[in-house]
């Protein structure tokens, strides 16, 4: 087999891509554990209001809103294992 190919999740609002990473996810859990508005939330993730950030979070799905930022590299392999091994069936 050649090189394994690294599976990146990532979210689309609008024309923007937001890669799920460790720091993304920190931020996520943060706002969902703390009362940080949708404006703080944009600004934290580089989008450009409230109306992107809601739009995010609406499109992100809830087991990875809920993954501990420490588990979520262990994560992102299990799911990307699951999906090689279907797509070979």
């Amino acid at each position: 087999m050649g090189g394994s190919k690294e599976v990146i999740f990532v979210v689309k609002v609008g024309e923007k891509e937001i890669p799920i990473t460790v720091e993304v996810l920190k931020i996520i859990n943060e706002y969902i554990r703390t009362p940080m508005t949708l404006e703080e939330l944009a600004e934290k993730l580089g989008l450009s209001g409230w109306e992107e950030a809601y739009e995010f979070i609406k499109a992100l799905p809830l087991w990875v809103m809920w993954t501990p930022p420490s588990l979520w590299e262990h994560r992102r392999r299990w799911v990307a294992e699951k999906l090689g091994s279907q797509s070979k069936a």
